[in-house]
């Protein structure tokens, strides 16, 4: 079984504030689209690092499947680059804490349209990042009402078959999510773990302004990016969010707080 930890709010939302470390990254996330599943809490704590635990929400495990534009990226005090800062991107994710604190984000799989970034992700951050052919289309077929087209097929590294294709239509009013509610925990995360090359667990914080989050409806969806990482999808339709952007920093790894390691401690 999971174990059963309530998170305290006071600590999710210390980690909305600006981390007073120095950035490594500026980029900006746009269009992004958040599709959310319920799934068995042990199907998913199985395929995690033994140091993490899931985080619930009332005691219900979530994966995520998000496809949004890099925009802008780049490392501190430096330009864009034309052909390598602006790229598409999907990931999968859950829910995590570690020794119940420090909420974060856990990656199954991230899949870039940028061979270099891709490679970059994995060697900065330690991150499963995969090259991958993808394309977006974002419109706005009537006033209010936008559109949007993700696809994406994994190149490289394999499964090749990882895909994904996603036809979605955003109409409703932007609304923030507010603090204890499913949206706000499945969405505003600013803390992401990863195993360093040594196989150390570590974290990486990013700072952005609240998401403009807006309900989602899906027209149709294709996928078997969450089956290449070992996870059934429900075959249920899913949460869907979307937001149109936030301008992002992004600092450097580091442990996870615990007595013999204490905050700020970078990892090399």
């Amino acid at each position: 079984m999971t174990p059963s930890v309530t998170i305290d709010d006071a600590d999710r939302e210390a980690l909305r504030s600006r981390p007073s470390g120095r950035t490594v990254m500026s980029q900006s996330w746009r269009e992004l689209l958040f599709l959310h599943w319920e799934v068995p809490a042990e199907r998913l704590q199985r395929l995690l690092p033994p140091e993490l635990t899931l985080d619930l929400y009332q005691g219900r495990a979530y994966v995520g499947l998000v496809p949004f534009l890099m925009w802008g990226v780049r490392p501190t005090g430096l330009p864009s680059v034309r052909g390598l800062s602006n790229f598409l991107e999907t990931n999968v994710r859950t829910y995590v804490h570690y020794q119940g604190r420090e909420p974060g984000v856990w990656f199954f799989s991230l899949d870039a349209a940028n061979l270099v970034g891709a490679a970059l992700g994995r060697s900065w951050f330690s991150l499963p990042y995969y090259f991958a052919r993808m394309s977006l289309i974002a419109q706005e077929s009537s006033p209010g009402v936008r559109r949007l087209a993700y696809a994406s097929q994994r190149i490289y590294p394999g499964p090749r078959s990882a895909r994904t294709r996603i036809e979605a239509k955003v109409s409703s009013a932007v609304e923030p999510a507010q603090p204890g509610t499913l949206e706000y925990f499945l969405a505003e995360r600013y803390l992401l773990y990863s195993r360093s090359r040594r196989g150390d667990l570590c974290t990486g914080r990013v700072y952005h302004t609240p998401y403009p989050l807006q309900t989602a409806e899906v027209l149709s969806m294709d996928e078997s990016v969450l089956a290449s990482a070992g996870i059934e999808r429900p075959d249920v339709p899913p949460l869907a969010h979307y937001a149109r952007g936030v301008d992002v920093e992004i600092f450097g790894l580091e442990r996870p707080t615990t007595a013999s390691a204490a905050p700020g401690h970078t990892i090399a």
